[in-house]
Formats: structure tokens, C-alpha cells, sequence
């Protein structure tokens, strides 16, 4: 009787232990699973800067109420990223690109395509919610895909403070550095704007997507800056306007990694900035594929 008696008291115990844990942690009282929508809501908690009310970082396909299995970061949300990550078992992806291919991720249009609705059935049926994490992963303190590239290139020495995204170096040629990000980044598809043999002090990168107005173009002219780095720009843009300035004498460089690589890194870094906050289901990265090949010349 005295077993028993201790036995309820420890179960009773243990029981208000485990609804707090829930509590803090977040579960869905029915069930005991976590949601989709629980994991943004932490997430929204974590970011450290308030959520913007006009935002893409929203649940894009799925329910917030399905149940999480596991989580899987990835750069963008292609329908391979997903088969990939539904066979491991991770039923929730956190993407920094869209994943309806638009910046908006608007699908009203795409009804009846039948790669959309492929996709669209492949996502309901395997019971997966994908979560847009673009704008507060760039503008959280420091920004999260500088911080997750900065990390990879080693490049925090170079940093000119912490977070920057500019760079200084001792001794550099624009070849040498070329050569050491394609390593670093596993990358294969890059592209190089300049002479190869120019020396490098100052560096500049706009990770992802770069357009020439109205930041971009006051940076690239800034005598200090020898070389400018992006994901992708318009060629009539960025890449015409670097050509004109070594045309007019000027020893300048561009460096267009492929959006991808550019960005992949961080989202990398996302998965160890997230397994704490939701520490009861896995969190791993799943790479982006490098979409691009190059022909022989």
C-alpha cells in the first residue's frame, strides 16, 4: 500500500511535469504532437526582432496543424529537396526560397499546371507543411545567411565587424579567391567578371539575388571596394555596369556564385539555431542540388 501510495504521488507529479514541458515547449494538448504552426509560432519567439506584418515568411503548402515527424532546413524547397526529406522522415521543411516559384508564392495562377499540381498532391499526401523563412532569417541580428556563408568561406577574420558582409585581405588575387570559394562551397557553376590576376583588398557580398538599384551601384562604385559577390543579378545590370567600369580603367571584379550556393550555407546554419527551439523532434539540413551545369567550351 505504501508502494502504491508513492507510486500515484509519482505519477501525479511526473504528470504535472510533463503538461508544464508542454506547456513551455509548445505541444498540441490533443495528441501530445507538435504542430506546424507551434514550430513558427517558436520561431517567430526566437527571431529576437518583431514579425513584420507584410511578410512571405508564412506556411506556403500544408496545414499548420499537421503533426511534425521532423524538420528539414533547406535553401529552396524544390519537389526533390521534399521527396528527399519525406523519406527521412522529416515531414516539416523550412525553405528560404519559394516554393511555388515566385518570390510570393501565389498558386492561383498555377492551378491545373500539371508540375503544381504534382507537387501540390506529392506535399498533401505525405502530410508535409513547408515554411517560408526568408525576410527575418536576413534581418535578424547578426543576419543569418551571412553569418551561416561567413562561417563556411572562414571568413570571420576578414569580417570588417561582426556581421559585416564586407571582407578585408592581406594578400589576395581575384583568382585565389575564386579558387578558394569554389572549394569552400562545393560550387560549379561559378562566374567571374575581371582579371584574374588583379590584387584584392576589399570585399562586398550580396548574398542571393542582386539588383543594381538603388544600394548596389553606390557600393560597387566605392573606390575601396575591388570586388563585389552575389547569387545572381541581371546581366544589363550589375554584370554590364562592373564591365563598363574596367572599361573605363577601373580595377574592379564581380563574382556571381549561382543563387543557391550563395545562400546555402545559411540555411545550414538555420538548422543549429533551430534544434534548440524545438528540441523534441530531429532538425538536419538537406542541400539545395546546384541547379546548373556547365557546357564544355
Amino acid at each position: 500500500m505504501v508502494y502504491m501510495s508513492m507510486t500515484r504521488r509519482s505519477l501525479v507529479v511526473g504528470g504535472a511535469t510533463l503538461a508544464a514541458a508542454s506547456r513551455v515547449h509548445g505541444f498540441a494538448q490533443a495528441g501530445g504532437a507538435l504542430t506546424a504552426g507551434e514550430v513558427v509560432e517558436r520561431i517567430k519567439g526566437k527571431v529576437g526582432i518583431p514579425w513584420m506584418t507584410e511578410t512571405v515568411d508564412r506556411i506556403v503548402a500544408g496545414s499548420p496543424e499537421v503533426r511534425v515527424k521532423g524538420i528539414a532546413t533547406t535553401m529552396m524547397a524544390t519537389l526533390e529537396v521534399i521527396q528527399r526529406a519525406v523519406a527521412a522522415g522529416r515531414n516539416m521543411i523550412v525553405t528560404h526560397e519559394p516554393t511555388f516559384w515566385s518570390h510570393l508564392d501565389t498558386t492561383k495562377e498555377l492551378e491545373g499546371d500539371p508540375t503544381y499540381e504534382f507537387k501540390r498532391r506529392f506535399i498533401a499526401e505525405h502530410d508535409v507543411a513547408v515554411f517560408r523563412f526568408h525576410d527575418h532569417w536576413h534581418r535578424m541580428k547578426p543576419d543569418g545567411i551571412n553569418a551561416g556563408m561567413t562561417r563556411e568561406l572562414g571568413w570571420e577574420k576578414n569580417a570588417v565587424s561582426e556581421g559585416s558582409h564586407e571582407f578585408v585581405f592581406d594578400v589576395a588575387t581575384l583568382g585565389g579567391l575564386v579558387e578558394t570559394m569554389v572549394k569552400r562551397l562545393n560550387a560549379h557553376s561559378m562566374r567571374v567578371v575581371g582579371d584574374a590576376k588583379m590584387p584584392v583588398k576589399r570585399v562586398v557580398a550580396n548574398w542571393g539575388y542582386a539588383s543594381l538599384m538603388p544600394s548596389v551601384i553606390k557600393t560597387a562604385a566605392r573606390p575601396d571596394v575591388d570586388v563585389m559577390i552575389c547569387g545572381e543579378t541581371r546581366e544589363w545590370e550589375l554584370v554590364e555596369y562592373v564591365q563598363d567600369q574596367i572599361a573605363a580603367g577601373a580595377k574592379k571584379a564581380l563574382i556571381v556564385v549561382n543563387h543557391v550556393v550563395s545562400e546555402q550555407s545559411g540555411m545550414r546554419y538555420c538548422a543549429e539555431w533551430l534544434k534548440p527551439v524545438v528540441p523534441e523532434v530531429p532538425v538536419e539540413f538537406m542541400a539545395s542540388k546546384e541547379p546548373f551545369w556547365v557546357a564544355p567550351s
